[in-house]
């Protein structure tokens, strides 16, 4: 085996002094070869011992940016710079024959050698006591004539924060470096494996006061620093005191900054930067593009997640499973689980093994969105995998099976979590659970749920209690619906707009004779709502204000129950045969756009959509729009070849009914001649001439029957 070695020792040691200051931010050797510029190149080519540096790139991963990632690609960033100040090195090869007498010997002479000699004192600094007689001690192995590169090597292997500073201090009296930053350097990068940022404060001021100017390897190592220990705030704070110390950044150095204001929260100044990137090609690392996808996700734009990765895979970036999380939390916000899908997908194809994180933002996407299916597949996978679900994930789960009624999946998957030894229900895990019972009727089991709930020390609240009351309106226990109500004022909770909208749903299933006891609830809930509720239930004599008591209390509740109060109302206008004041707050619905896109109307066919209504908002609906169609039949107006009325096809898990199978048999009671269509769910279609034939058999002005 043929060696390469420099002419002399001393020479060597020299011309490496620029390659062996670069050495600044390299964590291990890895290979790379350096062509010769002298070498003898008469010989056969032979095996050749070469000189290893670590040469790798701000490419690598970084999403939720874990301080390893960060670590990583900041090494990658240093080396970056380093190795092209360090390729312009003169270097002087000769080949040695392996055979001669003397190879030996003049290895032992080699820097190899002389390298590895430096990091085993590193190593011995790295474990003594952080006391400057024990440091002392170790660096007399080096010699009485330590050269400036040994320093830098020793120092650039060093892991601890507390002798480095000491090693720094002893080279520095032993020593005159013609750069005396590079040493600042590598022990700045001591601090900054150690996550020691308030260390690299202190010994940058200690540079400003030796006089010694820091450079461009200075600053990105303190920024590192700060990122890798979560200080995006510090990091911005150094960067933008560059330009005050005559160093200006790089295009690496400004994407790594993209990263850092995005975490400090300056988004707009992080776009500004991603844009300016793209424009000048920068190379970005993963870190940068996890960022920029968390940034879009938090700001809601999720078409701006998509992007990245979009770009990233056209870049040929390397996409690691945490750049795969960001997204599918990003979906997951956006509702959006076939994206969701779709990513996961091809994160399997490409070669990324999921971990718990990746189950969980899958799990939160589809719970989110109401995937059962999905949701409780991702389930049984995490099980069958071990990894055990926090208290956070089996509430999704749960609150998703109350929302579409998968009760028996609901009660597996709370004894899962009793018995998990890991997680432990909570009040929201016991208010789920008491709403599946409570919206399928089960009074005991809701009642058994309830007690265990104040048994492990939480009092019910007010989603509990409006859960309950909702369970005893179905069961027609008007009085525990009472007590229900008086319980919740005992507590001190004020009822809000949903509880009084529970109170309104009860009085729609109960009997007329137990109606008082709920209005008087009602009153006390909210007082316009129960003027209102009066007018319908009590007769009054003077009902003149009705519509100005009804418009006033839909301009005081919440957006998100208008629909609820109105349908609720309607219901009960019909129960009580009211229909002109069904009719009435229908009118008041559709002008006040609480129900919108209620009819559709082409050149081809009229349509009349129920599915967003109550049962009593939709027969109500259904007979104005009758009117309607007559009254077009009247005035000489023609209706269009077709006309159908769309129920949608759907119906909720704890419901035994829909709407669809109500307004057939309303249909057929009115012998209408609309027909279910074969081929549309939840669509009943008649023609113009059809409708025109029964409308003109019925001579009566009001269609509104009782």
């Amino acid at each position: 085996m043929a060696y390469h070695l420099c002419s002399s020792s001393s020479s060597l040691l020299h011309d490496r002094q620029s390659f062996c200051s670069s050495l600044c931010s390299s964590h291990k050797l890895k290979q790379r070869n350096f062509t010769p510029s002298n070498k003898v190149t008469s010989l056969a080519p032979q095996s050749r011992t070469v000189l290893h540096v670590n040469h790798v790139s701000l490419q690598e991963p970084i999403t939720q940016a874990t301080t390893e990632e960060i670590e990583s690609a900041e090494e990658e960033n240093y080396d970056n710079t380093v190795v092209k100040s360090s390729s312009s090195s003169s270097k002087s090869y000769i080949w040695v024959n392996p055979r001669s007498p003397r190879a030996k010997q003049l290895l032992k002479k080699s820097y190899d050698t002389r390298y590895s000699f430096l990091v085993k004192i590193a190593d011995s600094l790295n474990s003594c006591s952080p006391n400057e007689q024990e440091v002392s001690e170790i660096l007399r192995g080096l010699g009485d004539k330590i050269l400036e590169q040994d320093a830098v090597v020793v120092l650039n292997n060093m892991e601890n924060p507390e002798t480095a500073p000491i090693a720094l201090k002893l080279f520095q009296q032993r020593i005159r470096p013609t750069r005396e930053v590079i040493l600042y350097n590598v022990t700045l990068k001591v601090f900054r494996k150690c996550r020691e940022y308030e260390k690299a404060e202190k010994l940058f001021d200690e540079m400003l006061e030796r006089g010694v100017k820091p450079d461009n390897v200075t600053f990105q190592t303190i920024i590192s620093c700060a990122r890798m220990c979560s200080m995006p705030v510090k990091a911005v704070e150094w960067f933008e005191k560059m330009p005050s110390f005559g160093c200006e950044p790089d295009d690496v150095a400004y994407s790594a900054m993209i990263d850092a204001y995005g975490r400090a929260g300056n988004v707009d100044m992080a776009l500004s930067l991603y844009d300016r990137a793209r424009t000048e090609k920068w190379r970005i690392d993963t870190v940068t593009f996890s960022t920029l996808i968390k940034m879009y996700g938090i700001s809601g734009n999720y078409d701006g997640c998509l992007n990245v990765y979009e770009e990233m895979k056209a870049l040929g970036a390397k996409l690691n499973i945490a750049i795969y999380n960001s997204l599918l939390d990003a979906m997951g916000r956006a509702k959006r689980p076939w994206q969701a899908k779709n990513i996961y997908r091809e994160m399997i194809n490409g070669g990324c093994t999921p971990n718990f994180a990746t189950y969980a933002s899958l799990l939160r996407a589809y719970c989110r969105s109401r995937y059962s299916e999905d949701a409780l597949n991702v389930y049984k996978e995490m099980k069958e995998k071990g990894m055990e679900l926090n208290t956070i994930l089996y509430n999704a789960l749960l609150s998703m099976c109350a929302d579409v009624g998968c009760a028996e999946e609901a009660v597996e998957i709370f004894e899962d979590l009793k018995s998990s030894g890991t997680s432990k229900p909570d009040s929201w895990t016991f208010s789920s659970l008491i709403t599946i019972y409570s919206c399928s009727g089960q009074v005991h089991e809701a009642e058994a749920m309830l007690n265990e709930m104040i048994e492990s020390g939480y009092e019910p609240n007010i989603f509990v209690l409006t859960s309950l009351a909702q369970c005893y309106g179905k069961a027609k226990r008007t009085d525990d619906v009472v007590k229900t109500f008086h319980r919740l004022l005992d507590l001190g909770i004020v009822p809000d707009d949903r509880f009084s909208g529970c109170l309104l749903n009860v009085m729609t299933l109960a009997p007329k004779e137990e109606l008082g006891k709920l209005t008087d609830c009602v009153d006390k809930a909210n007082p316009k709502l129960g003027s209102v509720v009066r007018y319908l239930v009590e007769d009054p004599e003077e009902d003149g204000n009705f519509g100005k008591e009804a418009s006033e209390l839909f301009d005081s509740i919440d957006t998100l129950v208008k629909k609820a109060f109105c349908n609720c109302l309607i219901d009960l206008c019909v129960n009580l045969n009211k229909l002109d004041k069904a009719s009435e707050l229908l009118d008041m619905g559709l002008t006040l756009e609480i129900y919108t896109d209620v009819q559709s109307r082409s050149q081809t066919q009229w349509a009349l959509h129920l599915k967003s209504l109550s049962l009593g908002a939709a027969i109500t609906a259904l007979h104005v729009w009758m009117n309607d169609l007559s009254k077009t039949l009247e005035s000489g107006e023609e209706l269009p070849p077709l006309l159908g009325i769309n129920t949608g096809h759907g119906k909720h898990k704890f419901s035994d009914i829909g709407l669809a199978s109500v307004l057939k048999s309303h249909l057929k009671e009115m012998d209408a001649p609309f027909h279910e269509a074969p081929d549309q769910a939840g669509w009943f279609l008649t023609t113009q001439v059809a409708a025109k034939s029964w409308l003109e058999s019925k001579r009566s002005p009001e269609l509104i029957a009782a």
